[in-house]
């Protein structure tokens, strides 16, 4: 028996109901600091309270959020793999290899723009920035300061490179959260999203490529890269053709188009097999840690840390909270209030260049408000996905804004857990920092500008809605 329809909220109404679901994050986290599952809980209560008030029953209430989840399941399924992918990937040396003949590569005038290729290359690696910024991050760092450059610039770099994984990486908890809140396939979005992130990652390496001529004539102090390449080599067997066979297996696999559940799956059974046969790991103890792994033992804590990530349960504070703002965008999105509250915004954006910054923009404030990317992703990708449907655009060019309104702004802003990490990492102020994280900015300027003319606007049709099933 169908449920009965509900009153339509009035813009009061929604403006009320979603300025209070601002405040509660808001104050929760600055103020008080309260968890945000607590808090997510609390404005599912208020939000549930209000849809009440419009006529639906606890029955209708449930049906809103168990809806939203459900459309997310194929990603949820994705997100408990990224967890054993980190893990087996540490286990089998892959992450321990790449650090370890990635660090060769330094040279002075390159410093800058190779730092930033290898801090991108492991992030895309990782699906992690923080890891990322907080092992490499923290070496690049120290080789800067002794080559007498200037740290906020090195700092820049670090989070250029790091934030282009954490967009671009199929192990990405941001990039599976965006492609599963738009509704649209892992790879079309990472498709659609090469359109705009290349040529501005490309923008940004010309850039440091530039500055970096200006320290060609520093000495390179290689105490610090010796330092956890010896501990690297004593740790791990590091055979190239052995230790990244897992990564070629995962791009060979997401060349072919596979399922990312296969592509993945196939991965991480490659990395057990390394990491038990060629590393000397115990079974148990490789099998263990796709729940959840365990710091390493080189002796370097950064190091150590990274190399513990990973597991299914490491991706648990993600995945639950990621389930609960899919509720809570279910009930904002079915009651409403939404709706509602951007009918006279979205009604007014007539162009694709106003839609694109509309989205960055909302981004950019959901972060400031929030302090997280990963409310800002959901709610935005709920907000918007309505006008984007209207507009003929496919539902990819919407998770592509999202991420460069969410994923590459949270960095720039020093009360988001992002930025208040890159600082305490780094050691450098946000403020100090974000003039040279290129990459992170400019990729909303390249994105409207694209979409002004016409660049990368895939068009929602038949034929592109089973390419994006058939990825």
């Amino acid at each position: 028996m169908d449920s009965p329809p509900i009153k339509s909220p009035s813009l009061l109404h929604s403006a009320l109901t979603f300025a209070v679901v601002i405040a509660l994050i808001a104050l929760g986290l600055f103020w008080f600091a309260i968890d945000l599952h607590a808090l997510m809980f609390l404005c599912l209560i208020w939000t549930g309270s209000n849809a009440y008030l419009l006529g639906a029953d606890f029955t209708q209430i449930r049906q809103y959020m168990s809806e939203a989840i459900s459309r997310a399941l194929p990603a949820i399924y994705i997100f408990i793999l990224i967890g054993m992918v980190i893990a087996s990937f540490m286990h089998a040396g892959t992450i321990a290899a790449l650090m370890y003949y990635g660090l060769n590569w330094i040279s002075p005038a390159l410093f800058l723009p190779l730092g930033m290729l290898l801090c991108a290359f492991m992030s895309v690696a990782t699906g992690t920035s923080w890891g990322t910024v907080g092992t490499l991050g923290v070496v690049f760092i120290g080789i800067g300061s002794a080559m007498g450059m200037p740290l906020p610039l090195v700092a820049g770099m670090v989070v250029c490179g790091a934030t282009f994984g954490d967009k671009m990486s199929p192990v990405s908890d941001t990039t599976n959260l965006a492609a599963m809140s738009a509704g649209t396939n892992l790879y079309h979005h990472i498709y659609s999203m090469t359109f705009t992130t290349i040529p501005t990652f490309l923008l940004a390496l010309v850039i440091f490529l530039f500055i970096g001529f200006g320290y060609g004539d520093s000495e390179l102090s290689i105490g610090e890269l010796n330092t956890i390449q010896q501990a690297l080599a004593d740790s791990y067997r590091l055979t190239p053709a052995i230790t990244l066979l897992p990564i070629v297996v995962l791009a060979g696999c997401s060349l072919r188009r596979l399922p990312p559940e296969i592509s993945m799956s196939a991965s991480v059974l490659t990395a057990v097999f390394i990491a038990v046969l060629f590393q000397g790991d115990r079974a148990d103890v490789v099998l263990n840690a796709l729940w959840a792994n365990t710091p390493g033992d080189t002796g370097i804590a950064n190091v150590d840390e990274l190399l513990g990530r990973g597991g299914i349960y490491s991706m648990s504070w993600t995945l639950l909270l990621a389930i609960m703002a899919l509720a809570l965008g279910g009930i904002m999105h079915s009651a409403g209030f939404l709706r509602c509250l951007l009918a006279g915004l979205i009604a007014r954006v007539q162009h694709a260049a106003a839609l694109v910054g509309s989205t960055i923009g909302t981004g950019l404030i959901g972060n400031m408000a929030m302090g997280e990317a990963y409310i800002s992703i959901i709610l935005n990708c709920q907000l918007f996905r309505d006008k984007y449907q209207q507009e003929g655009l496919d539902s990819a060019v919407l998770s592509r804004s999202v991420e460069e309104g969410a994923t590459l702004t949270t960095g720039l802003i020093p009360w988001t857990t992002a930025g208040a990490f890159y600082t305490a990492t780094l050691g450098i102020p946000v403020l100090d920092y974000a003039p040279y994280a290129f990459f992170n900015y400019l990729n909303a300027v390249v994105a409207i500008a694209f979409a002004a003319l016409g660049i990368g606007l895939l068009r929602d049709s038949p034929e592109s809605k089973v390419a994006r099933d058939s990825t």
